[in-house]
């Protein structure tokens, strides 16, 4: 088989190294990929929000299956255009992607099925949420409705901070907004759980705490992601049953009374208040970097996965793991999530210590004159395999010492909640 893969981070590297294992693949393209999936796949250089451009490769070389890794592309509708054109796909549908692609389609979603969410208010301008936010109890979370790279959401602790939030949305920071969400702030602590459906069937596929702020002790700005363990400390078989029955059931079932089908990867943010989840977002693919956590402990051919989602026989395979406690630290450029600078260059590669348990997953990176240069924010994913989360952080500062790239920085508390001081 050939395959596609769309994206150039972390996930997308994670992804092509998943199905790099699968003894039914003979090729692999990323489009257009970074430093790292260059070494198991070949990078080609083409926008992937250009459908046309992606379609004419596809066609030209043969691409039995393609894996579309970020939101913008499932958003925009790349999924129907493809599926049109008679290329199969991974990925969810315009429709079904609404979920990520707007926070206020998914409030009303969870309004009408009766799903647990916090309380919430949607505004047209500036105006109206000032005059919200006069009479409203903080702290407050505000969150831009469009997409925004994990980074469009604001928890104010007083009115000051929520009004300079909306200054931020409304003039354009994440792109254009059209409208504005409030919540109430609920006090809990947040968990990842993800499934992955055939739009009949549905299967879990992991579950991962994220650290999203930029500084120790869960301080400072959002970024992208600092960081993951998997699994989450508060999964367990009870409060699965809750997440089950309460939110993931009743989101498809909404899903397919639009009279379409939910098929590819679904990521729940969820708070967890008293064992009780709520939920604060949905994703319409693979978290980042909770898909690199996540990823090296699968035991089944991804492919076998995607195929059967497709085809709708996601019943007939079972999804198997390896039972092992994962953790990933993300190196990141200094000055991230501001400025920061660019075309810095890596060494030390050769130096690392990467076998079945330690992984290394490019994100913000590319290759030029066989050297390995930063060009993001978010550049480098260390993941281990372990018995032990603190077994797993100790081989990961390792390879972070070998590699000693002095433009970089990490967060060193990834996973505190889990790892004994």
């Amino acid at each position: 088989m050939k395959i596609a893969i769309l994206g150039s981070g972390g996930r997308e590297h994670a992804l092509t190294f998943s199905i790099s294992k699968s003894n039914k693949v003979k090729k692999i393209y990323c489009i257009p990929g970074n430093a790292g999936t260059s070494s198991i796949a070949e990078n080609i250089s083409i926008d992937i929000n250009n459908f046309e451009s992606v379609y004419e490769f596809l066609k030209k070389n043969n691409i039995d299956l393609v894996v579309v890794g970020p939101e913008d592309p499932l958003v925009n509708g790349i999924v129907d255009y493809l599926e049109k054109l008679n290329i199969r796909v991974f990925g969810p549908n315009k429709v079904a992607s609404q979920l990520e692609g707007s926070k206020i389609f998914t409030k009303n979603l969870c309004k009408k099925y009766k799903i647990p969410t916090a309380e919430f208010g949607v505004f047209k301008n500036a105006d109206e949420s000032y005059n919200y936010i006069n009479n409203a109890k903080h702290p407050l979370v505000i969150k831009a409705d469009n997409l925004a790279a994990g980074k469009g959401v604001y928890i104010c602790r007083e009115k000051k901070e929520s009004c300079l939030a909306v200054k931020e949305i409304f003039d354009g920071k994440f792109g254009t907004a059209k409208n504005i969400l409030f919540e109430e702030f609920l006090e809990g602590e947040e968990m990842s759980y993800f499934i992955v459906s055939d739009g009949k069937t549905f299967k879990y596929f992991g579950s991962a705490q994220d650290h999203k702020r930029v500084g120790e002790g869960d301080k400072g700005k959002n970024t992208g992601g600092m960081g993951a363990y998997s699994p989450s400390r508060l999964f367990n078989k009870e409060l699965e049953q809750k997440i089950l029955e309460k939110i993931i059931k009743p989101t498809l079932k909404g899903i397919n009374d639009l009279g379409t089908k939910y098929r590819g990867f679904l990521y729940a943010g969820l708070m967890i208040v008293n064992d009780e989840p709520f939920l604060i977002e949905y994703n319409v693919r693979m978290g980042d970097p909770e898909c690199q956590t996540i990823l090296p402990t699968l035991e089944t051919d991804i492919i076998k996965i995607f195929q059967s989602c497709i085809d709708e026989k996601l019943n007939e395979i079972e999804i198997k793991w390896i039972n092992k406690k994962s953790l990933c630290v993300v190196l990141c450029s200094k000055g991230y999530p501001d400025k920061y600078e660019k075309n810095i260059i890596i060494n030390n590669f050769d130096k690392l210590n990467l076998n079945e348990n330690n992984y290394l997953f490019h994100a913000g990176t590319q290759q030029q004159d066989n050297k390995i240069y930063a060009n993001g924010g978010r550049v480098l994913n260390f993941i281990s395999l372990s018995n032990t989360y603190g077994e797993a952080k100790k081989n990961i500062h390792e390879n972070l010492k070998r590699l000693n790239w002095e433009k970089g920085f990490f967060r060193k508390d990834i996973g505190y909640k889990v790892i004994d001081k």
